[in-house]
């Protein structure tokens, strides 16, 4: 199918939209077409269904056309709009974030279970922040909760100040750039990440909108995909950067619980658990401090 669009009501261009995508060789076509179409012309999903009807403007038909057009080229959606949703709240992305995905969400849920009090007054961190999702998220949830959020890529940074802000919790957020742990200061409630825990050689392999699409940075966990989780823990231990009844909980790859865990009992914590996804894969694991051994506490 090739035409344009043009002169066709918005829920006929949805249809059109999604025919185009099957005929491109593509899956999913509904939910991609329905979040083009509303993302590009900024309507709600009621507008669709009251007003369908509606005819779409010129400007409105080439600015879908060339949606279609960059994602019949194997650019996500999510990329085309500069914008996703995670954890029911918007968030918007620059080419040096990922994209946030539901599996992520799993992470946000593991650190409010270790502190069920919602008024608990928090201190988080977020160490590889990208858009500041996983930290908005937790200070949403937990309204008395400072954080900072910890990204070596300054475009992130801004781009996870402004989501703060356009979220409601800026005020409670402040956002550094840094390498994981280092010049870091003070203790912490709790201590999150999704940190790159691709292993180099399967890079490669991964969806082409993925290669093309996703910061390197963001994937490449080294040679065995481990090595941004020695330095969180080494961090985090050397620094003292953990409270006392603190947790740490990091996201990992479906096959890399045994080996995370293996690190961080030598690096002298405690396992306080696993978290699956709900394909049933492994993927959240949560830490405390092994008892008996002294934080070394420093003063924020």
């Amino acid at each position: 199918m090739s035409g344009s669009c043009q002169g066709l009501s918005r829920r006929a261009a949805l249809r059109w939209s999604a025919a185009r995508l099957r005929d491109g060789g593509l899956r999913e076509v509904d939910g991609d077409a329905r979040f083009l179409l509303l993302g590009v012309l900024g309507l709600e999903t009621r507008d669709l269904l009251v007003d369908g009807d509606t005819r779409l403007a010129g400007h409105e038909a080439a600015a879908l056309d060339a949606a279609l057009a960059r994602r019949l080229g194997g650019e996500p959606v999510a990329r085309i709009l500069g914008a996703w949703e995670f954890w029911g709240l918007p968030f918007r992305l620059c080419p040096e974030t990922l994209v946030p995905r539901p599996d992520t969400e799993i992470l946000v849920e593991a650190a409010l279970a270790a502190v069920p009090d919602r008024d608990a007054p928090l201190r988080c961190l977020d160490l590889g922040t990208g858009s500041g999702c996983i930290l908005t998220a937790l200070l949403h949830e937990r309204p008395a909760a400072t954080g900072f959020g910890v990204d070596r890529s300054v475009a992130a940074l801004r781009i996870a100040r402004a989501n703060a802000l356009a979220n409601g919790v800026g005020r409670r957020a402040a956002f550094l750039a840094g390498d994981w742990c280092e010049a870091l200061r003070g203790t912490f409630d709790l201590v999150v990440s999704n940190p790159p825990y691709i292993a180099r050689a399967v890079i490669p392999t991964l969806d082409r909108e993925v290669q093309i699409h996703d910061p390197l940075g963001a994937l490449d966990g080294g040679e065995d995909g481990l090595d941004a989780y020695r330095r969180i823990l080494d961090g985090v231990r050397s620094g003292a950067l953990l409270a006392r009844s603190g947790t740490l909980a990091v996201e990992i790859g479906f096959d890399q619980a045994d080996a995370v865990r293996e690190l961080a009992l030598a690096a002298g914590f405690t396992d306080r658990g696993l978290r699956r996804d709900l394909a049933g894969h492994d993927r959240v694991l949560s830490f405390g401090l092994a008892d008996g051994l002294s934080t070394g506490h420093r003063d924020a």
